[in-house]
């Protein structure tokens, strides 16, 4: 199966996701984040540097929940236009940013 390049919008999603979660792992050690998920550090790693822009739901549901982010809150910040500026914090759903 061949797979086909990303598109721009793609990595820009995949470079908010990557951004939003070294936020809420904040100085949390990445290979004890990486292993409460359920995933390996480089998987992790490459997620976060944005190499990895499509990555599986699980693994993103996986991380969330470690992260405490909701994934109302991941889909909302991985989705906006560049020009909104607020950003998803651990513990805080779409509905409660929308609410501050």
């Amino acid at each position: 199966m061949v797979r086909l390049p990303l598109t721009p919008p793609e990595i820009e999603r995949g470079q908010r996701l990557g951004a939003l979660l070294r936020r809420a792992r904040g100085e949390r050690p990445m290979l004890r984040t990486a292993l409460d998920a359920g995933v390996s550090p480089e998987t992790l790693r490459k997620i976060e540097s944005g190499r990895v822009a499509t990555p599986a739901f699980p693994t993103i549901a996986a991380i969330a929940g470690v992260l405490g982010l909701s994934l109302d809150a991941v889909w909302s910040e991985i989705n906006r236009s560049d020009g909104e500026v607020e950003s998803a914090r651990p513990g805080r759903d779409a509905g409660e940013r929308l609410a501050s």
